[in-house]
């Protein structure tokens, strides 16, 4: 009697490995299923489950790995204490367990946006680009980049190095941002990947420490360099044809042949604009995918619709104090944006032939698109630039809960 029913006791004590080796396949599935769910596109992100998706996702490779080993010692202690359909569940919980480890290592925002890891440039002449499509122009140390758009807004993000600076230029469609970071840290050069969204803008990922910044602040929101924030780099976004004509030596970002069908093509913002929002600006009265002309300043930000500045051209108004003017370029689209000084007026007065924008009515000096006089008494005098950028509403006010808005122009 005892012979005949040990096997018996051995076989049914021995199940109890199935609801382990399950457990090690959900809980190795759910280190990738978990952050994804919480960071894909149009969903919020709370100030609470953000942090807690991020945790799980930084373990998830070291615990997915963990289960991986216990899965593979319960196969193997089960294996002759079980019959053939425990094994082959068994069998079936690792494949799913080893699964899920692969997915922790795996970027899949990369395989839909892949990343451009040696940028190839060529001077204007030989690249192929309509004369209005759009481009972030860098210059550092006399050295001038410009990358295109439509490629920029497939890749997001190209690690590069203008005029000896290690540079981040990157670009999110969804809030319709580019922004240029400096990669030094601390003397340490960081190389960024695309990590996520959150709340409608693109994450970032630096390789070296594994911190998560956000894209249009610039800002560490988790890992070792939380709270530290990169130093923006001064661009522009111009047309080709203008940016052609004032940067005759400038380089442009080449297509990767690879993945240059996926770039985003002309009229892209009307079908992005149609996308919903995850960022409430209901009581505003603004509509969330309204685009703004952004300035933060002087302990101060302003929003300008991009609607209000293309049809004046020119603008003069304060964020905070301080005195500041919008204008649209020679091409009617490109737009800069500088200080002032109290008291000074402008009135545009276009001059193609001497490339004269606007006159000044103190002194009637002439000035250009770069925001220089260029004849009168002011001659060689330049305003300071600032840095103006493209943004939905939904995103700028995020960021920036104290903004005013530009009131002279109805968005309703």
């Amino acid at each position: 009697m005892t012979q005949a029913t040990a096997p018996h006791k051995l076989t049914t004590r021995s199940l109890r490995a199935i609801p382990i080796a399950l457990a090690c396949a959900l809980v190795s599935l759910l280190c990738f299923i978990a952050p994804m769910y919480v960071i894909r596109p149009f969903r919020p992100q709370g100030s609470r489950e953000f942090p807690f998706a991020m945790a799980v996702r930084q373990a998830g490779p070291v615990v997915s790995a963990l289960c991986v080993v216990i899965a593979i010692g319960i196969l193997i202690w089960a294996w002759r204490r079980t019959r053939l359909l425990s094994r082959m569940g068994l069998v079936l919980c690792l494949l799913l367990t080893i699964f899920g480890a692969w997915l922790t290592r795996f970027n899949v925002f990369e395989m839909m946006f892949h990343p451009y890891p040696s940028p190839a440039f060529a001077g204007a002449a030989s690249t192929r680009l309509y004369k209005d499509d759009m481009l972030m122009s860098v210059t550092l140390g006399g050295e001038t980049h410009a990358y295109p758009i439509g490629a920029m807004g497939y890749h997001h993000i190209v690690n590069d190095l203008v005029g000896g600076v290690p540079i981040a230029a990157t670009y999110c469609t969804l809030c319709h941002t580019g922004v240029v970071w400096k990669r030094t840290l601390d003397g340490r050069v960081l190389t960024f990947r695309l990590a996520g969204i959150r709340n409608g803008n693109a994450l970032l990922r630096d390789e070296e420490t594994s911190s998560i910044w956000q894209q249009t602040t610039g800002l560490a929101i988790f890992g070792p360099l939380k709270g530290r924030q990169l130093e923006l780099v001064h661009s522009d976004e111009l047309t080709f044809a203008l940016w052609r004509a004032e940067q005759p030596r400038g380089l442009v970002l080449q297509p990767n042949a690879q993945f240059a069908a996926q770039y985003e093509r002309k009229g892209w913002e009307k079908y992005v604009e149609r996308y919903p929002s995850v960022i409430d600006t209901a009581k505003t009265g603004v509509k969330p995918r309204e685009l703004m002309l952004g300035i933060e300043t002087f302990s101060a930000s302003k929003a300008f619709p991009w609607k209000a500045v293309l049809s004046a051209k020119l603008i003069q108004d304060r964020v905070g104090a301080e005195p500041v003017l919008l204008l649209i370029g020679p091409d009617d689209f490109s737009v800069r944006a500088f200080r002032t000084e109290p008291g000074t007026t402008f009135v545009r007065q276009p001059d193609p032939a001497t490339n004269q924008l606007m006159l000044d009515a103190e002194s009637s000096s002439a000035w250009n698109f770069s925001g220089c006089a260029i004849r009168g008494p002011l001659t060689g005098h330049c305003l300071p630039p600032l840095d103006a950028k493209k943004d939905y509403w939904f995103d700028w006010r995020n960021y920036h809960p104290s903004t005013t808005i530009y009131a002279t122009y109805s968005l309703r």
